[in-house]
């Protein structure tokens, strides 16, 4: 994981975009690498869970891409396809850009793809705070950083996940047709200023991740 963020971003392995979908804050380096590593954590802290729980998928994609190209699914289990998103250690929010969002529940980017269909959306906390471990060091808003000299602080962490919930495709669409929405510009827990639009839903309106088990095993070979 730490080798895949570091190639999409500070590396030349692969690239992500600067901006978030209907945002205009430039991401640097330093920005990228946190969110995509904290990403892919909770990617594999998912299929973990879902392996302990005796649960067949696929292992989370470490290939890197070139800017406008992206895996298309985080995990898929018996064919139904898994979102997989992640937030700071004290977050209570599942956000989605509204720009990347049909009224049908579709991810925009993704339809000439494979549809954009997702069937569920999980939600998974990260701690600690890597954002804040990379502006204690600097590094937040670098575009250049040693690979060896992040490396020794990343990996000399103990990083830990917990799974808040999930939300299923029709919940979804409930919350994009009656615009549950957090403007661009309001403000997240009083002191983040929220770059985009986002769909929202807070933690406790989210379903269990226990409940989820059962559908997944549903015609499990």
């Amino acid at each position: 994981v730490f080798q895949f963020s570091y190639d999409m971003t500070f590396g030349s392995g692969g690239s992500h975009r600067k901006y978030r979908s209907g945002g205009s804050h430039q991401r640097r380096n330093g920005e990228l690498f946190i969110n995509t590593l904290q990403g892919k954590i909770a990617e594999f802290g998912v299929f973990q869970y879902f392996k302990e729980n005796k649960i067949n998928t696929n292992e989370p994609d470490l290939s890197t891409w070139d800017l406008g190209i992206w895996d298309s699914t985080d995990l898929i289990v018996n064919h139904k396809k898994i979102n997989i998103k992640s937030t700071k250690s004290k977050g209570h929010l599942l956000l989605l850009e509204t720009k990347d969002w049909d009224s049908n529940g579709n991810y925009i980017p993704n339809i000439d793809i494979d549809g954009g269909d997702y069937d569920y959306f999980v939600l998974s906390r990260i701690d600690p705070d890597g954002e804040r471990i990379m502006k204690d060091n600097r590094f937040y808003l670098s575009d250049n950083v040693d690979i060896e000299t992040l490396k020794n602080i990343i990996l000399n962490i103990k990083w830990k996940f917990d799974i808040v919930g999930y939300i299923e495709k029709h919940d979804l669409i409930k919350i994009v047709n009656k615009k549950i929405i957090i403007k661009k510009n309001e403000y997240l827990n009083k002191w983040t200023p929220m770059d985009a639009d986002n769909y929202y839903v807070q933690s406790g309106d989210m379903r269990n991740i226990n409940h989820l088990l059962p559908d997944l095993r549903t015609n499990d070979t």
